[in-house]
């Protein structure tokens, strides 16, 4: 980068341009100076942001090669080949993301969260299915019981059945929804956490005041009406409360609400990872979650994934929620919706953006 000392020298004489006569020395050299002086510092400015956006450039290449290189070293996903012609970046995709009440005090394997994702690299748009946790699920073949207790189930039978506890959720939740899904992603709690943490927290809009308090497993939710950002802490009682123990109680909250608020911050942490502070804090996301997620997705397919829906629109992204009738202790799924989710999972399957007609496939 260029200093004062590497500025031009000042040219000797008048200015045989405009052809006005020089009063005085004194006046000749400020006449003659002045245009250098900005010349020059045109000059150190011009190369200064030359320089700046020549580095901003290496860095970016850079850091993706540094995320590529997290990715073949990391233990993100499985390290695996994609199968020939199951690029995420040329057909669609399905996911079951489960989040599970994994905490230092409070080790479960119940899955608090239950979502089926359906993605859709031609139209660059995406259907979230939500469900219930509490939702009371009768399929052929299994035991009729809530919906979030299938993944515990699932994983202390892992030992005698030889088959593990995702690949048993992706086959029932394919059977209750009707599709085939192709992945399976779980992330406890202090994952959550981390992730909105090293996104500097999570934007949402706190409907009424929240409190609770657990000596036990240490919950303690003391959330106010009103616009507010959440760190990892607060965005997580956020998402899972649901009564009130303390004096003045607060109003409860149903597994349909929970769902609302998971939407919620899902929809707003969409929005920081596709900024640019978003984006310069990936590596510390990758590494929050490392040691909190598990997937049986190909380390090549995360990359394909993170290259083809980079830049989706959250207008693309659409969220069906299910909800139901509250029956203690289930929740009875409104069929009428329940139909609509795996029709708008089908329809983003078949290349249908959110409100509009289908586009070819590949």
């Amino acid at each position: 980068m260029s200093t004062s000392k590497g500025s031009l020298p000042p040219r000797s004489g008048g200015n045989p341009r405009n052809g006005r006569p020089q009063p005085n020395s004194a006046a000749r050299t400020v006449q003659k100076k002045k245009p250098v002086k900005k010349r020059g510092a045109l000059a150190r400015t011009g190369k200064m942001v030359l320089t700046l956006l020549i580095i901003a450039i290496l860095a970016v290449l850079g850091y993706a090669g540094y995320l590529y290189w997290k990715f073949d070293h990391g233990s993100f996903g499985v390290d695996k080949p994609v199968q020939a012609g199951h690029s995420a970046a040329e057909r669609p995709i399905t996911m079951l993301l489960l989040g599970t009440d994994n905490r230092p005090k409070h080790p479960s394997n119940l899955t608090d969260v239950i979502m089926v994702a359906a993605l859709n690299p031609t139209t660059q748009s995406a259907t979230v299915v939500s469900l219930p946790r509490d939702t009371y699920v009768e399929l052929s073949g299994y035991k009729k019981t809530k919906i979030n207790e299938f993944y515990a189930r699932f994983k202390s039978k892992e030992k005698t059945s030889g088959i593990p506890a995702e690949d048993e959720m992706k086959k029932m939740m394919g059977k209750y929804l009707d599709i085939d899904v192709d992945y399976a992603t779980v992330l406890d709690f202090q994952g959550f956490r981390d992730v909105v943490d090293e996104l500097g927290g999570v934007d949402v809009n706190i409907s009424e005041n929240m409190c609770y308090t657990d000596s036990v497993d240490g919950t303690d939710i003391n959330l106010t009406k009103g616009p507010a950002r959440l760190d990892g802490d607060d965005a997580l009682d956020y998402v899972r409360y649901r009564k009130s123990n303390c004096r003045p109680k607060t109003k409860a909250s149903d597994d349909f609400d929970r769902n609302k608020r998971q939407n919620e911050v899902l929809n707003s942490l969409v929005g920081q990872m596709q900024s640019l502070g978003g984006v310069l804090k990936i590596g510390k996301v990758l590494d929050a979650v490392d040691d909190n997620m598990k997937t049986d997705i190909e380390n090549e397919q995360i990359k394909n994934i993170i290259s083809a829906y980079w830049k989706i629109s959250k207008e693309n992204i659409e969220f069906k929620p299910v909800t139901g009738t509250w029956r203690s202790p289930y929740v009875y799924i409104n069929d009428k919706e329940l139909e609509a989710a795996k029709q708008s999972l089908h329809d983003r399957i078949a290349g249908a953006v959110p409100g509009g007609t289908a586009a070819s496939q590949n």
